[in-house]
Parts: C-alpha cells; sequence; structure tokens
C-alpha cells in the first residue's frame, strides 16, 4: 500500500492542508495511520463529500473546463438557486449570520425585483449618479502605439468617480426598504467606503466604514471625503492591515448589529447572495457599454477587458459580452512578483477554498491559512476573488491574466498625459494589458472598463514613481 502525506493529499484533492486534516480528526478519511506528529492516507482514499453546515452544497471534483454552456440563457442558471457557480458560491456562515443573509435575500427576490424599486433605482441612476456614463476613443493614446483602437466605459464619470455606486445605491435603497438605520462596509481604495457613505447621506442613514490602517495612508483624499460625508471611518490595526482584514472586521461588527444594520458587500464576493446582488446591481456598466460600442462602431470590440480584485467592475462589464463572439480578459495585479505576499493574484496562483462565507479560489500559504495579499492598488489586494470569475475560468469562457507595479504605473502616466484622463490605480492594471496588446497587435479594438478616476492616487504615485512624474 503506498501513503501519501497531507501535503501531497492537498495537491491531489484541491483542498487545503487544514481542512484534509479537519477531515481526518473527524474520522472521515479511510485507512489514515501516524507517525509521530504526521498523517499518512493511502493513496486510493476517497475525497470525502465535504458538509459542514446544513443547506450547504456538497463539494464536488467536477471538471468543468469544455462544458457547453448556453451563455444566452446563462443569468438564469448561475447561480443555482443554493448560490453556486459550478462548485463555488455558496454560504458558509454561522447560524446567526445566516438568519440575516436570509433576510438580505428574501428581500432582495421580492422587494428589489418590484416595479416601484426598479423605477426608483433608474431615477437614482440618471439624475444623481448621472449614468448612463459614455464611451471614450482614446485617439491620441491609440496612435502612439500603431492601428490598435483603445477605447473606455467611462465609469470614472460616475458620480463619486467609481463603479462603486451603482451597487451601493441598489443596496442601500434595498435596506431603507428592509427598514434598517445604518450601513456598514468595508474598504480598500476608499472607492466602495466614498460610495456607500454617499449613499447612507442619499438615504438618511448612520453608516460605519472599516477600512485599514495602510491604505488609509494610501487612500488618504478618499478617507478625508468618507469624513466629508458623514460617514465613521474604523481602523483597522491588525494583520496586514489592508482589505482582507477590513472584511473580517466589517462582518464582525455585523454580526453583532445585523438586527438594525445592513452590511453592503463592495465587490463580487462574499456568501451567497451577495455575488448575484453585486452583479445584478453592476451589470448596468456592460449593457451600456455594449450598446454604445455598436453605436458608435457598427460591431462589437474585439476585447473586453477590465481589473479583477474581487471582481465587481469585471463581472459588471463581462455579463453583457458572455454571449457574444468577444475576447474576455480579467486582469489581476502581480504587484512585485508571484511569490505569496507580493501580489494579488488570485486566479494564477490561488487555490480552492472557504474564505468570508464562500467558497472561491484564494491565495495560500504553505499550511494552507489564506496569505497575504499585495498591490500597488488597495482595491486589488485582497486574496480572494469572486466565485462566478472562478467559475468562468474554469469553463473557459473568460481568460484571466496579469500585469505588474511598474506597468500598471506607465498605464497611469500615458493615459493622462495623452488623454488628459487620470486612471485610478486598479483601472490602470486593465489599460496596462489593453497597452500590451496594442504593442503586440497589428489592428483590432479593445474596450477597457475605466472603473475609476486617479485623484486619489495621484499623491502616491508621485511618490513612488518620481521618474515617470518628471
Amino acid at each position: 500500500m503506498k501513503y501519501l502525506t497531507v501535503s501531497e493529499v492537498s495537491k491531489k484533492w484541491n483542498v487545503n492542508e487544514r481542512r484534509i486534516r479537519v477531515l481526518i480528526e473527524e474520522g472521515r478519511v479511510e485507512g489514515v495511520k501516524k507517525e509521530g506528529h504526521k498523517y499518512l492516507i493511502p493513496d486510493n482514499a476517497q475525497k470525502p463529500l465535504d458538509r459542514r453546515v446544513k443547506g450547504q452544497r456538497l463539494f464536488e471534483d467536477s471538471p468543468l473546463k469544455g462544458v457547453d454552456i448556453d451563455f444566452k440563457n446563462y443569468r438564469k442558471q448561475f447561480p443555482t438557486p443554493d448560490g453556486y457557480f459550478g462548485r463555488y458560491g455558496g454560504s458558509f456562515l454561522p447560524k446567526k449570520l445566516q438568519k440575516a443573509i436570509d433576510e438580505v435575500y428574501n428581500g432582495y427576490l421580492t422587494i428589489a425585483k418590484s416595479a416601484k424599486f426598479i423605477a426608483e433605482l433608474r431615477e437614482i441612476r440618471k439624475n444623481y449618479q448621472g449614468r448612463p456614463t459614455p464611451i471614450y476613443h482614446c485617439q491620441n493614446l491609440s496612435n502612439y502605439f500603431g492601428k490598435v483602437q483603445i477605447y473606455l466605459k467611462r465609469e470614472d464619470l460616475n458620480h463619486g468617480g467609481a463603479h462603486k455606486l451603482n451597487n451601493a445605491m441598489g443596496q442601500a435603497l434595498l435596506a431603507k426598504y428592509l427598514g434598517k438605520k445604518k450601513l456598514i462596509a468595508e474598504t480598500g481604495a476608499g472607492s466602495h467606503g466614498s460610495a456607500v457613505a454617499m449613499a447612507a447621506a442619499y438615504f438618511g442613514l448612520e453608516c460605519d466604514i472599516y477600512m485599514g490602517e495602510v491604505d488609509m495612508v494610501k487612500q488618504a483624499p478618499n478617507v478625508a471625503r468618507i469624513k466629508v460625508l458623514g460617514a465613521n471611518v474604523i481602523p483597522v490595526s491588525f494583520g496586514t492591515k489592508t482589505l482582507k482584514e477590513a472584511v473580517d472586521a466589517a462582518f464582525e461588527a455585523w454580526s453583532k448589529e445585523y438586527n438594525t444594520a445592513f452590511y453592503v458587500i463592495g465587490s463580487a464576493v462574499g456568501p451567497h447572495p451577495y455575488p448575484l446582488i453585486v452583479r445584478d446591481f453592476q451589470e448596468i456598466i456592460g449593457r451600456e457599454a455594449k450598446q454604445q460600442f455598436l453605436d458608435m462602431t457598427g460591431e462589437l470590440p474585439d476585447i473586453v477587458t477590465a481589473c479583477v480584485g474581487g471582481g465587481s467592475n469585471a463581472i459588471g462589464m463581462f455579463e453583457a459580452f458572455l454571449e457574444e463572439p468577444v475576447n474576455i480578459v480579467g486582469i489581476e495585479s502581480m504587484g512585485k512578483g508571484k511569490e505569496i505576499g507580493n501580489n494579488s493574484a488570485t486566479m494564477t496562483l490561488g487555490k480552492e477554498m472557504v474564505l468570508h462565507g464562500f467558497n472561491s479560489l484564494v491565495l495560500q500559504k504553505e499550511d494552507g491559512t489564506p496569505g497575504d495579499a499585495y498591490s500597488i492598488a488597495s482595491g486589488l489586494d485582497y486574496p480572494g476573488v469572486g466565485p462566478e470569475h472562478a467559475f468562468l475560468k474554469e469553463v473557459g469562457r473568460v481568460k484571466y491574466d496579469y500585469v505588474n507595479d511598474d506597468e500598471a504605473a506607465e498605464a497611469f502616466f500615458l493615459l493622462s498625459r495623452l488623454e488628459g484622463i487620470i486612471p485610478a490605480i486598479e483601472s490602470s492594471h486593465a489599460l496596462a494589458y489593453a497597452i500590451r496588446c496594442a504593442r503586440n497587435m497589428k489592428t483590432g479594438s479593445i474596450l477597457v472598463n475605466l472603473s475609476g478616476r486617479g485623484d486619489k492616487d495621484m499623491d502616491y504615485m508621485i511618490e513612488r514613481y518620481p521618474h515617470m512624474f518628471r
């Protein structure tokens, strides 16, 4: 009989080592023997189905790449009623928080699908947010590199300067209908925090924004803006003091106040139904962009791209193009290198595990615990990714690539100087990919979701890249 170590089984089953040890200690892996402090598992041992909480899906080894999916009816099929995209997603929460999540989901399925709610949200988008945002042809930037035409979906012109308000206003409106008195949120770059603070002011709600101390220094202009808008900024001082810990702190606060507070998750992550809710409120981006591009050029773009951290701006952009013959590419931050702790490239380097109440790909340390994430862009430095992105990668519909800090910085300064548009450093990652394509392609068109403006990043980028600023 051949035996494997926990580490070897972790790679074979695609399950983190910590979870395998728990399964062994629960007696759910047959034939295990222990030598000293080490477990040895028979090579032919069966991976147990993992069902830890009532109502949660069984994890399955389902190879999805190449599966024939009808993308014309994709939105009706995914997520499933229990919140899964393939095997990614679900809701892994303590019972008291699951009760709060169920209230959110039931409210969303009834209130947010009503004609009254939809009409009110449309009025907000038009007269408060200033939608639709336009598509802009970067003629100077395109000519600088050759014959590839680069276009921007100008979410930086959405009120507040980013795509985040699309989702924040929708969730805040739902919170108002549910009778909540406070909004709770986390933020990395500060754009989501600003958007939730705006929504709270608009609807007359209290607001607490949790933000890592590292990000508060990097994104000082947005910290000031959140405070001007009347919200409380609560510093998070443990761990890496960035977005992951801000999410941890916000969840902890919500667990104590869920009867009167509503947690506004800003990205396409979290337990079901948040990935669904965020996608639905953000898909206005892609719906507008698709029609605008057709009206402008008479055809669809060759490539549609957006930056990916948790993934809200990207999933909002991609959704309308899934059924079309268009190359879709999500761009992550490779930061300073491929070592865990130096990047946020979850789609490239992550492994499957549960984090913050949902199952997806996560950057992990050698012991199977969540790894530290890093990016020059505070909004991208999250160690996980939305479950729908993990699914779209696995079925082969969306490609995921990466750029590093220096490539993003080059794009930041190039767009500013050639087009007079200062992009958010998060959005600059997708723009950097478009520039890479423009250098290597002879012809074609690329549509970039410019998810935010870069006012918040200027001081930091000037200090970090003085040679590019001169």
